[in-house]
Parts: structure tokens; C-alpha cells; sequence
């Protein structure tokens, strides 16, 4: 009897053009609510099904190749041609369902049981390095200009022992982390933030990712930098934007005005005849730039306009206002 087709999506619960991050997240909460430990009595058989039919969706949509295999052949899958390749020695052997100790479905062993048998037994007896992770790190735009050493804290998933790391026991998924090969945990990290970092740019940490196989080397980690969003600074590639607040008179007199920058407090000079929204810039007074040289920082001009005046102002106004002319 042929195997039944297994719809992955639909069992994860996800669109066909789920990304990487929405099938685990979908698999997480799902391998939550069917762990075969969470139920007891009648309810636990069912559950146990359900485990592996959504371990088994995971297992194909979470890896790129077997993805990839999987939504070439669709539903059709059956018009394809799964047999030995002529010529195939006698080592090699194509698993079927009846192969299984109630791990695989006969649809999965069908599709990719052989190569995957396979690359189970290397990935137990050979060396294999451990995957390259990325994480997010939040700096302040303080930070990134001034350079830091930061401590955060990051997941460290852990090789898990009981199955070495493939998530499969006796061609069953693995109890102790549920076919994973990880078991979860945290770890805290310093690390140092050279200045003039962009958002966008990555930090690398040199052996801090995954765990390898066998003596594998660990990964790498790449931390992602944020730059979060300054009151006072408003960060365009290396150059700052910020305002200053003069009173009416200084806009038409001319002053010199005090203004924040990263370093402290400057000196500007605000020309006559300044108006609401221009412009004055402070040369290298903005983001460090990689391979020398700084940014400049962009002041506004906002004419704050006094809410409260004497009379004798007030006059001075009305004066001001009968001497206009055009």
C-alpha cells in the first residue's frame, strides 16, 4: 500500500513561505502543547502521534535541502522515481516503512530515509563543526560612538548527550529534547564594542555559536547591531541631527548659543537673519567612520516663541510690528 502524502505546512500550522524563524516558532509552541510528557491516561497515545508527526514536519521544513526536495516533487510526489540507481552497489539499502521502530513516517523514509540514515551515521562517527549563530545586540548611540565593553545574555543551546546531537535514537526522535538535538540554556558574554559601528553591522565571536559533533569546532556567533532611537540625536549614516531653540531676537540679531553633541557642550554662532528650520552644521561632530574621520552634526534652528511676557514686551512687539512694512 503506498504512503500517504503528509502535508508539512499544515501540520506546523504555517503558510508555504514561512520563513526559518516562523517554523520554529511554530514548532516550539506546538512541541509544547503535544509533548507526550505534558499528557497522561488515553490522551498520551494521541499526543505521542502528534509529537512525531510534528517533529517529522520539522525535521523536513527546518532544513533547507529537505525543503527544498519536498516542495519540488508537492503532492505528486508518488509519479517520482525513488528506486536504487542502476548500477547501486549491494551496501546500499532503501528504508521503508516497515524499516521504522515507530520513529519516521513511510512517506518521510520514502523521500529521504536512505540519505538520511546515512547522514545520521556519519554525523555520530565524524567531526562536525557546529552551526554559526546570529543574535541581536541593543546598543545606545552613546555606545556605538564612544566604543564599550557590553555584557548580555544569549542562548546557548547544548549538545544533547542522550542522542549525540541528531535528535533521533533507534530511528525515533529523541525523548530527553524532542528531536531537536539541543538542550535549551543561557550564558552570559562580554563583549567589546569598537566605535562607529551602523546599524545593521555585525559583530563576530570567534567560537561562541553552536556546539560541534565528535570534536567538532564550536561555530561562530554573529551579534546584529541595533542602534536604539536617542531623544536628542537623530542618526543619519555618520552625520547627527539635532535642534537648538533660540528666542526671536536672537534669530533676527545673531547669538551664540550653546549646543549638545556627543562630546559635550560646543559653542555655535547662530547668523541674523536665521530662520525656523535652517540648517547649521558643526564639522566632525557626528558618528566615527570606519577608516578614519567623523560625521558632521546637522543643527536645527527652532524659534521658541516666549509664552509669557511682560507689558513692557509686549509693547516693544507692537512697536516692532507698525515699524513693518511690505
Amino acid at each position: 500500500m503506498a504512503a500517504d502524502y503528509q502535508d508539512y505546512y499544515e501540520t506546523l500550522g504555517i503558510d508555504r513561505g514561512a520563513t526559518e524563524k516562523e517554523i520554529k516558532a511554530a514548532y516550539r509552541k506546538l512541541a509544547r502543547k503535544w509533548h507526550p510528557d505534558l499528557h497522561t491516561g488515553k490522551k498520551k497515545k494521541g499526543a505521542e502521534e502528534k509529537f512525531k508527526k510534528i517533529n517529522e514536519a520539522y525535521e523536513v521544513l527546518s532544513d533547507p535541502e529537505k525543503r527544498a526536495k519536498y516542495d519540488h516533487l508537492g503532492s505528486n510526489w508518488q509519479a517520482q522515481d525513488f528506486g536504487p540507481p542502476p548500477g547501486a552497489g549491494k551496501d546500499v539499502h532503501f528504508y521503508s516503512g516497515t524499516d521504522l521502530k515507530g520513529g519516521f513516517s513511510e512517506f518521510f523514509q520514502t523521500l529521504f530515509g536512505d540519505r538520511f540514515n546515512r547522514a545520521e551515521t556519519a554525523y555520530r562517527t565524524h567531526a562536525v563543526n557546529g552551526r554559526d549563530v546570529e543574535s541581536e545586540i541593543e546598543l545606545t548611540l552613546e555606545e556605538v560612538y564612544h566604543g564599550t565593553t557590553k555584557g548580555f545574555q544569549v542562548s546557548n543551546g547544548a549538545i544533547c548527550h542522550m542522542c549525540g546531537g541528531t535528535g533521533h535514537q533507534d530511528r525515533s526522535f529523541c525523548p530527553a529534547c524532542g528531536g531537536t538535538g539541543t538542550l535549551p540554556g543561557t550564558k552570559m558574554l562580554q563583549v567589546k564594542v569598537p566605535p562607529g559601528l551602523s546599524e545593521g553591522s555585525r559583530i563576530r565571536l570567534r567560537g561562541q555559536g553552536g556546539e560541534g559533533l565528535s570534536g567538532g569546532k564550536r561555530g561562530d556567533l554573529y551579534l546584529k547591531v541595533h542602534i536604539l532611537p536617542h531623544p536628542q540625536f537623530t542618526l543619519k549614516e555618520n552625520d547627527l541631527e539635532t535642534e537648538v531653540f533660540i528666542s526671536p531676537e536672537d534669530a533676527v540679531l545673531g547669538a551664540r548659543v550653546s549646543v549638545q553633541t556627543l562630546d559635550g557642550l560646543v559653542t555655535m554662532t547662530v547668523p541674523p537673519g536665521s530662520h525656523a528650520g535652517k540648517r547649521l552644521r558643526l564639522k566632525e561632530k557626528g558618528m566615527p567612520i570606519k577608516g578614519g574621520g567623523r560625521g558632521d552634526q546637522y543643527v536645527r534652528i527652532v524659534i521658541d516663541i516666549p509664552e509669557f511676557i511682560t507689558e513692557e514686551q509686549r509693547n516693544l512687539y507692537r512697536q516692532l510690528k507698525e515699524t513693518k512694512t511690505g
